[in-house]
This record gives C-alpha cells, structure tokens and sequence, in this order.
C-alpha cells in the first residue's frame, strides 16, 4: 500500500504502475504478476467481511463478484454461506489467473471482462458484491443496467467503496494512479442506484476498526501528518456501503 504524507491518502498500486497511459486491467495485471493480490485481500477484509456478513445469501444462490481480485469474497460466501455458484469478474487477465489457482472448487469460477457487458442470461444472478471496484467502471450507469437486467427480482448489490466525494482523503488517487475513477458522493451513488431501478436499502459507512492507529505522540509519521487525519479515514469514513434491491 502507498500513503501519501502530504494527505494521507492510501493506494493499493505500486509506483511503477503510476503510468498514465495505463488502463484499470493493465495495473492490476502488474499488481498480480507481483504477487499483490494476496495483500489487497488482507487490506479489504478489515471491511468487506462485515459487509459480506450482510448479505442475504441462501444455501445454493449465486452470487457474483465485480473487481473479484484474488477471489476470497467468493470463497468466503461458498464456505460460510452454502451459495451454490459464485463468479468474479475482473478487467486484469492476471487477477483472474491468480483467482483461480487459489481454489479447486469446481462451483467457483473466474472471468475476464468489464462491468458493462456481463456474460450472465437475464434474472440469472441472486446477488452481487463489489468491493473498491465499482469506480473503476467506464460507464457506472451502464453497469448498473446490467446488473438490473442479469439480477432476479429481490436480488441484491452490495456495492462498497473507499473512494468517494466525503472521503477527502481519495480525491488524489485518479492523478495519482493515471486511471479514470468516478467519484461520487454518497447522494449521487444513491440517486444512481434508483435511476438504474434499484430500490436503495440502504447506506452506510462501514468504518476499519483493525488498521493500526499510533499514539497521538507517534506522529507525524512517514504516512500521515496528524493522528486526527488517520483516525478520521480509517475510524469515521472507512468504507462506503449502499445496497440496492430489485424490485
């Protein structure tokens, strides 16, 4: 993970994929072949475990994951909520190529595409997760309609983000990293979610309670100015949540 100490805000790509030539699929391609993968799941975790925990997933659903990385969300709902199939789709042919190496599970399968053109027949999908990835979309509001068409009546997307409009500590990251990112605000996400069709269930701020938080006489640190600042991404703003279920 790279900090930048002027704001404190986070990355999770190398410096030598700060190419501003590059697409989304291209840096996480050289995010996976150098093995990166593993240490965005232990990241994510912190977060996306409780929002996993909410989701209704049933004994024999299928769940698709958007931006699947190195495949635990899949994993994770196979082993602990019984879902009978679980696909992830993600841009980067080598994040897709890690994901499947992690598992032997014959119901568990990996994909390589974008988010706007979803290879899934109409009302074929119970639900969807997506964890740091929804901004990565080139066209947010066309996946959304794919997600409305490939979703069952009652299904669910639970979409979860670090990066948006209240998070001041994201604002840098598209300069940063030279890929395209949305950045909504957490009224724009819900206005899109409806516009889309989705009834919005609900939002929330999931905050990290493990990331580590040095003692107020620590700082400043080689990754953050002020203790407040750390506190204030991690404990306050943590992660954005919004569920969206179709009607």
């Amino acid at each position: 993970m790279i900090r930048f100490e002027r704001t404190g805000t986070e990355l999770n790509l190398p410096l030598a994929t700060l190419d501003h030539s590059m697409s989304a699929g291209d840096a996480f391609d050289e995010w996976a072949r150098q093995g990166k993968d593993q240490g965005m799941e232990e990241r994510h975790w912190h977060t996306a475990k409780h929002v996993l925990s909410q989701m209704p997933v049933e004994e024999g659903d299928t769940v698709l994951d958007l931006g699947s990385g190195s495949g635990y969300a899949g994993r994770a709902l196979r082993e602990t909520r019984g879902a009978g199939r679980t696909y992830g789709i993600d841009a980067a042919a080598e994040m897709v190529h890690n994901a499947r190496s992690y598992t032997q599970d014959r119901h568990s399968g990996f994909l390589r595409g974008d988010f706007e053109h979803l290879p899934f027949a109409d009302d074929s999908v119970d639900h969807c997760f997506s964890m740091e990835a929804f901004y990565y979309a080139e066209d947010p509001h066309a996946v959304l309609a794919e997600l409305l068409r490939v979703l069952r009546p009652g299904g669910t997307f639970y979409c979860a983000v670090n990066r948006w409009e209240e998070n001041v500590y994201s604002h840098e990251w598209e300069e940063l990293v030279g890929v395209p990112m949305v950045l909504w605000s957490e009224r724009e996400y819900r206005a899109a979610f409806r516009e889309a069709g989705f009834h919005v269930a609900g939002q929330d701020r999931i905050p990290d309670e493990e990331t580590e938080i040095p003692a107020e006489g620590d700082f400043p640190t080689e990754d953050w100015e002020t203790r407040e600042s750390m506190v204030e991404r991690y404990r306050e703003y943590g992660t954005l949540l919004t569920v969206g279920v179709v009607p």
